[in-house]
Formats: structure tokens, sequence, C-alpha cells
């Protein structure tokens, strides 16, 4: 593409800054239309040899989520008003000739930012839970055998919208340039 068709694009980085774990909800309940939005950009992220070994499951029913909270007991996880659960196949993920690395967290990973970048562009607020009892998330979603909770997503409004400073290590201590 050369300069002349270059479309301009909204400022990511912007975006990106504003994303935080959200860790304390209002009752406010998330509109679906909002949801469906979320799940379409994450639907649209690139995985391996585009394989998309991705699933997502959105509760918002109070009883399922009750349920759901059993996997990760903790007070403001279950002020969200919704959850999305991502989950991954290992059976249909790509697999690395070289060494058999499978791609699926991978995937799955990339996915689940563009689920939580979504949820900032839509007033939204959602963190990362990977510390979950897996065995009792697979009985409360009903998950067929191939299919791995790897990420639940907390969503919903943020009860506390202000800013806090997120701690990160300096360009310089992460980037190498031409060699480690």
């Amino acid at each position: 593409m050369n300069a002349m068709n270059h479309v301009k694009y909204p400022d990511l980085l912007v975006l990106v800054k504003a994303r935080k774990s959200v860790r304390a909800f209002t009752s406010a309940q998330v509109e679906r239309d909002k949801l469906e939005y979320m799940l379409e950009v994450a639907r649209l992220a690139p995985s391996a040899v585009n394989f998309q070994p991705w699933c997502f499951v959105v509760v918002r029913d109070p009883e399922q989520l009750k349920a759901l909270h059993e996997c990760y007991p903790r007070e403001w996880f279950a002020s969200a008003p919704a959850c999305i659960v991502v989950c991954g196949n290992h059976e249909t993920s790509w697999k690395r000739a070289a060494d058999g690395k499978d791609f699926c967290d991978v995937d799955v990973a990339i996915a689940t930012e563009h689920l939580a970048l979504a949820a900032v562009e839509q007033g939204l607020g959602a963190c990362w839970v990977c510390n979950f009892d897996v065995p009792r998330c697979r009985e409360v979603l009903n998950l067929p055998p191939s299919w791995e909770p790897v990420v639940l997503m907390p969503v919903g409004y943020p009860a506390d919208p202000a800013e806090t400073e997120r701690k990160r290590k300096p360009l310089n201590d992460v980037v190498k340039w031409e060699r480690f």
C-alpha cells in the first residue's frame, strides 16, 4: 500500500493505555449489543494458521454466575454482572511441526486481549482471571471434553473509573535490537 492509500485509524496507544484490570463493578447490567460487539472483535482476532480454536461462553444469568463464582470465590469477582469464559480446543489448534508446540493458549490469549480492549472501547471494565477451579468451571458450563476453560473475564461497568497507574517495565528493559 502506498502512502496515498494509507488509512488513518484511531490512536491504538490511547486505547491500550486506558485498559486496566477492573476488579469492582457497578450493578448495572451490560447491554447485549456491547457484549456482542466485544465478541465480534474477539472473533476477528488472528490465530495460528487461522484455526480459531476458541469459543466464548457468555454468562449473565444470576444463578449461572453464582455457580461460576464458585470457580473463583473472590468478592470482587462476584460483583461482575457478566462473565465471558474464553475456552480453547487443543485438539483443533495448530501445532508447530518443528517441536510440536501447541498454539491454543497463544491464540486464546490474543482473542482475550481483543475482548479486553473492546470492553474499554465500549466504556466497560474487564479483568483476566486465569487462576480458577478448571474442573468446576467445566462442570458449570457443561463443556465437552475437548474444550478447556482458559480465561474467566468478568465484565461490567467500573465502580471506580478513576485512572490507576499500571507498573510497566521501561521500553529499554524489554526491547533488544538485532541481538539479545
